[in-house]
């Protein structure tokens, strides 16, 4: 099998399962919304009211310094990482496509 011919393979694959995707979207949903009446209802049931309990909470407490500051270097130290690998990241495939375009130029 070739490389053409896998690829012509997997593009038929994505086709099928983008048509089945869709025409999954057209079934009826599983939970059906209840309809709401237009008129009033002719049977009403007598509203029962729910009971609230009302009780008291500490209130908030800001995080003490060491919280604070550690929030912060931790917060720098993953902004650093991602950053970091983020760079590394397009640095190669920015590298990749270079030499793959130089090479298709020098045939």
């Amino acid at each position: 099998m070739s490389v053409t011919d896998l690829t012509a393979a997997a593009g038929w694959m994505a086709g099928l399962a983008i048509l089945a995707l869709v025409f999954a979207g057209w079934r009826k949903t599983a939970r059906a919304v209840p309809r709401t009446p237009r008129a009033e209802p002719k049977v009403r049931r007598p509203r029962v009211p729910i009971g609230i309990a009302e009780t008291t909470v500490p209130l908030y407490r800001a995080p003490n310094l060491i919280r604070r500051v550690w929030a912060a270097i931790a917060s720098t130290g993953l902004g650093v990482i991602i950053g970091i690998v983020s760079a590394i990241v397009i640095a190669f495939g920015t590298a990749f496509v270079v030499v793959t375009l130089t090479d298709l130029l020098k045939s």
